[in-house]
């Protein structure tokens, strides 16, 4: 089970190719061309690929690579991609990742359709043009916004290098003060962690805003966590509302600062591969050793908190392995999710490509490799992970900055830290999303690592 995953990842995959059938011979094609190319995919995607009993056994070769590797994928997949690093234009494109910021298209009870902005990532280009959380786009390159047009502008956003928005201020159920930024496309710095204390009749609470997972941040986890067990926190609320995800080591890391009685033989995550991979089983240590740059388990639990319950604000933008610390948590704590349902990414991987030298295909898969479980073999979220408190983050506007107190979704959860009775499952159904410029776009998604600390 274990040479698989040991030995797997230096990917050296030569165009000498093992037939599915011992009876036929593996095609032969010039080195270099496409149907060469096609090959190294077919063969790799057979290898690691958790679907890849349900792939074509005749393929296309002839295909372009792009188009042959979608047509190798199942139809339950939503998450593989491939780019070639010799093209940026095949590299997934996002508002996001373009200019650093998102936004929501609603429909209010009056039946007017807003343009809201709900995110807005510090140091990102979005940011240095002015736009704030919270702010009305009425127009995208002077062209207003509508519930049939939404998907048409932000994919033309996408193809362009800068754009002009018409923004303004929600005020008393319209917009007010408009005014014109022009943002242009570019680089957006590594995102701060934010938290917060809040407290209320002696009772304190503690707040962590977590945009994302990369790899190295056990350190910037530690000291926040060390902030907490100073104040003496007694509740814990965890803002994973935007995090798409990326390292499962770094998830680990942050389930180990929570509950009480974890050792470093406490199992953590169980990955289910196809028959080449089998399964892999991993404790919080493990888990968390496979970053090279992380703090190791024993020194992270020095600033553990203990609680036995905590809350976790999520929407539809909260996947891969922001949803891996929602479920991975709960053999060991009690998880009180408010907001909306998750993305529904419950599978992991890493990137296979052509590690010869010098390189001859310049084509990186980012394939699902493997479904994600945790201690008590519990996943299977595919459709996402629903909350127990269902709260609509837009039902009241503006929309307040994140970590203030009085912010929907973070209230909600206040609300029932202070509360004395049962978590009720509540619903808010009186505005309409009508579309969201991040989904369903999702990035690399899970990220794994090799004992010698390499990407996967």
């Amino acid at each position: 089970m274990n040479n698989f995953f040991k030995l797997q990842f230096i990917v050296i995959l030569t165009l000498i190719i093992s037939c599915t059938n011992n009876d036929e011979a593996p095609p032969v094609f010039p080195e270099g061309s496409t149907e060469s190319v096609n090959l190294w995919v077919q063969d790799s995607m057979k290898r690691y690929y958790y679907w890849a009993d349900q792939m074509p056994a005749k393929p296309d070769y002839r295909l372009p690579t792009k188009d042959f590797f979608k047509s190798l994928l199942s139809s339950q997949d939503r998450f593989s991609f491939i780019v070639n690093t010799e093209d940026p234009a095949s590299y997934p494109r996002s508002i996001r990742n373009m200019y650093g910021f998102d936004y929501t298209v609603l429909q209010l009870t009056s039946g007017k359709v807003v343009t809201v902005v709900k995110l807005v990532l510090k140091n990102s280009p979005a940011f240095n043009a002015g736009l704030e959380r919270g702010m009305i786009i009425t127009k995208v390159n002077g062209k207003e916004i509508t519930a049939a047009n939404a998907e048409e502008i932000t994919s033309s956003m996408k193809d362009q290098n800068v754009i002009g928005l018409t923004v303004g201020r929600w005020e008393d159920g319209t917009v007010a003060d408009e005014k014109y930024l022009t943002v242009y496309y570019g680089y957006s710095f590594e995102q701060p962690l934010l938290a917060k204390v809040f407290q209320k009749n002696g009772k304190k609470t503690g707040y962590l805003y977590i945009y994302d997972f990369p790899d190295g941040m056990t350190a910037a986890l530690y000291q926040k966590f060390a902030d907490f067990k100073a104040a003496g926190i007694q509740d814990l609320i965890l803002d994973l509302r935007y995090n798409y995800g990326g390292s499962v080591s770094s998830a680990a890391a942050l389930c180990s600062l929570i509950p009480a009685g974890l050792s470093g033989s406490s199992p953590f995550i169980l990955f289910k591969g196809n028959k080449n991979g089998g399964e892999v089983k991993r404790t919080f240590a493990q888990q968390i050793a496979y970053d090279p740059k992380a703090i190791d388990f024993n020194t992270l639990r020095i600033n553990a908190l203990g609680l036995g319950k905590v809350y976790i604000l999520t929407s539809n933008s909260t996947a891969s392995a922001a949803e891996i610390v929602i479920n991975n948590l709960k053999p060991y704590v009690q998880v009180i999710q408010a907001g909306d349902t998750t993305l529904g990414k419950d599978m992991a991987g890493f990137t296979v490509e052509d590690k010869r030298k010098p390189r001859k295909i310049s084509w990186q898969i980012h394939p699902v490799i493997y479904k994600v479980f945790n201690a008590s073999g519990e996943g299977g979220y595919s459709n996402g992970i629903q909350p127990q408190i269902t709260v609509n983050e837009y039902e009241v506007l503006p929309l307040l900055p994140l970590g203030d107190s009085e912010e929907t979704l973070i209230s909600s959860a206040l609300s029932h830290v202070y509360s004395k009775g049962a978590v009720h499952k509540t619903e808010y159904e009186k505005i309409k999303n009508l579309f969201q410029s991040d989904v369903p776009f999702a990035e690399a998604g899970n990220r794994l690592r090799t004992p010698a600390g390499r990407q996967q």
